[in-house]
């Protein structure tokens, strides 16, 4: 059991001393699990701390699902196994640049639910969420023989609220279902969000990159006696599209790490391995003040997070330095370090041998829904994914422009089928020049969901169109709508076309603008870790025999998406392109990593 006094951390009666590494098993894939443990275990480490996404576990049809990849348990004994304690963060938000921040999508469509505070229709969701996930966790906890010392009540709240109640439910909510292990708050290591945060008689801790005496003199402000620690000390940072790949360097890492342990504080590495955000958990920022202003800063594919343990389990420079400032304060566990991961041998796809326009295929991956008006995704029982509007406009008409109020995120926008142009978000006012024949237009709108915000105050973050569409002054109304969220693939019918294949884009492919899905075959003798890169294309997603990925988008910086060696096959493999602006022609398989041009941001950003 782990316990506090005055003086500090107390384990089984003995002073102790809480020295973690983050890492978020559903960023990981389930088979690799126990290797990245493994490395975490390497650094120095004594403790694994996770978050538990909501919204990662509650599927579409509202089951709370606890295998396969969402098996926490296995993995919370597999650290076990390795003689790590584990500290659990079961949210129910947990910011972690993760969609929504763990929330479920499905909160959005509830009219007047206020979200991270005492609304009761918001605690009523939570308080089933906790039915759901305590059970689970009930058997894992110290008390019980498992290895779960301590659990986190919401996560960086004093960031968001101050709502004294609603932090209160939580804390009584995982008590009254049986959690009895150590409980406690995290947040920024500021007056204002401490104060915001903490709940009385549980033990506050902060989050911080570096100046650690400083910042530990805030969280003693609030935290009388007993351990000072860092639950989140990062040690790298993520990535935004458009913007450079963060680094920190090892060196002034390692010492801002050797600062902090000096003064007997514990700590949590955050990131100690980043993993990926597969598929589209991926989240965003916001540094607006509406939800609907330019300001919206959506997060890249790769967590990598320049974590020491890479995206694909590599140790790093920063791993090396890490741990021997670790091994200054704590002793390291004995046994040499862990081999690196095999990786593919590269290889260049040429050409696709099959492709199908996204046009085509609507009927096949979605049935249309009448409305009157746009409606966001939330409205449709959809979470992630892309979203298609079709209505007619009338004509004739002279060229007005064409707008659209409250779009999230990215709209590419057809007029009889033909490319008009693409909307953003981040430029509100926005339009399109658009002119109508006799008989009118059919305009057709897919729009593309970037990731929910996951962080601050606008997080209620509908997908879609949220409010209208304009020709001029007037309003257009009848829409066929069909959510996409592209969870199956297998509906697609793609076409071998023999001077596409051959000349490539232009010669009887699809064209700049248009949407399409394009088929390569991957042949390797044995499974591998690979990186994909695609060269010359624009933006769009990535599937490997039948599981995606995430986004490529050529504005960067994430250049490659790593391919893990258990979602290969030996033999051939299936990867798909959904292509959404420019279409290239070859895939690479690479052995290494290319996360982009970087940016170092200097220590007193962190």
């Amino acid at each position: 059991m782990l316990g506090y006094d005055a003086d500090g951390f107390v384990r089984d009666g003995v002073p102790h001393r809480v020295v973690a590494g983050a890492v978020h098993y559903f960023r990981v894939h389930p088979e690799l699990w126990e290797d990245r443990l493994r490395r975490v275990r390497a650094l120095g480490v004594n403790t694994v701390d996770t978050y538990v996404p909501w919204n990662f576990h509650e599927l579409p049809d509202g089951t709370v699902d606890f295998t396969g990849w969402r098996d926490v348990a296995r993995f919370v004994r597999l650290a076990a196994g390795l003689g790590l304690d584990v500290i659990l963060r079961p949210g129910p938000y947990i910011c972690a640049e993760w969609e929504f921040g763990g929330l479920p999508a499905r909160l959005l469509a509830v009219d007047g639910l206020r979200l991270r505070c005492a609304d009761p229709a918001y605690l009523a969701e939570v308080d089933g969420w906790f039915d759901a996930l305590v059970p689970e966790l009930l058997p894992l906890l110290a008390s019980r023989g498992g290895p779960v010392v301590a659990m986190q009540v919401e996560n960086e709240y004093g960031s968001y609220g101050d709502d004294a109640a609603y932090l209160a439910h939580l804390r009584d909510g995982l008590v009254r279902r049986g959690v009895d292990c150590l409980l406690f708050t995290t947040d920024g290591a500021h007056d204002t969000m401490q104060q915001g945060g903490t709940v009385p008689g549980l033990l506050a801790t902060a989050t911080f990159g570096s100046r650690a005496p400083e910042r530990l003199a805030v969280l003693r402000r609030h935290q009388g006696e007993g351990p000072l620690t860092a639950m989140e000390f990062w040690i790298g940072w993520f990535d935004q599209w458009g913007l450079p790949h963060h680094v920190r360097d090892p060196k002034e890492t390692a010492a801002s790490l050797d600062e902090l342990l000096a003064t007997g504080a514990s700590v949590s590495l955050y990131m100690a391995h980043g993993g990926t955000s597969f598929g589209l958990w991926s989240g965003a920022n916001h540094s607006g003040t509406h939800p609907l202003d330019a300001g919206y800063e959506p997060t890249v594919t790769s967590y990598d997070y320049d974590a020491p343990i890479g995206e694909a389990g590599e140790l790093t420079e920063k791993f090396h330095a890490l741990r021997e400032v670790i091994g200054r304060h704590l002793p390291l566990p004995d046994g040499e370090l862990p081999d690196p991961p095999p990786r593919v041998a590269p290889q260049r796809l040429e050409r696709a041998d099959g492709r199908a326009p996204l046009a085509q295929a609507l009927d096949a991956l979605s049935r249309p829904r009448r409305h009157a008006a746009p409606l966001p995704m939330e409205r449709l029982g959809q979470d992630r994914g892309l979203i298609h509007y079709r209505t007619r406009v009338p004509g004739p008409r002279p060229e007005l422009p064409l707008r659209i109020d409250g779009l999230a995120d990215r709209a590419q926008v057809f007029a009889d089928g033909r490319p008009l142009g693409v909307l953003e978000r981040n430029s509100p006012g926005a339009t399109l020049p658009l002119a109508t024949g006799p008989d009118g237009v059919v305009l057709d709108i897919l729009v593309e969901a970037l990731g929910r915000v996951n962080y601050g105050p606008q997080m209620d973050d509908r997908k879609g169109i949220t409010r209208g569409v304009s020709h001029g002054h007037q309003r257009l109304f009848d829409w066929q709508i069909r959510p996409l969220p592209l969870t199956d693939l297998s509906a697609l019918r793609f076409t071998d076309d023999v001077e596409a294949r051959d000349g490539g884009p232009g010669h009887g492919g699809p064209g700049d603008g248009e949407p399409a899905f394009h088929r390569f075959t991957a042949e390797l003798p044995s499974p591998a870790d690979a990186f994909l890169a695609l060269p010359d294309w624009g933006r769009g997603l990535l599937w490997l025999n039948g599981f995606l990925l995430g986004r490529h988008c050529a504005a960067g910086p994430q250049r490659t998406l790593y391919a893990p060696a258990p979602l290969w096959r030996p033999g051939a493999n299936e990867l798909v392109v959904l292509e959404l602006e420019r279409h290239g022609t070859a895939l690479e398989l690479r052995a290494r990593p290319d996360l982009g041009p970087v940016t170092a941001a200097p220590s007193s950003e962190y």
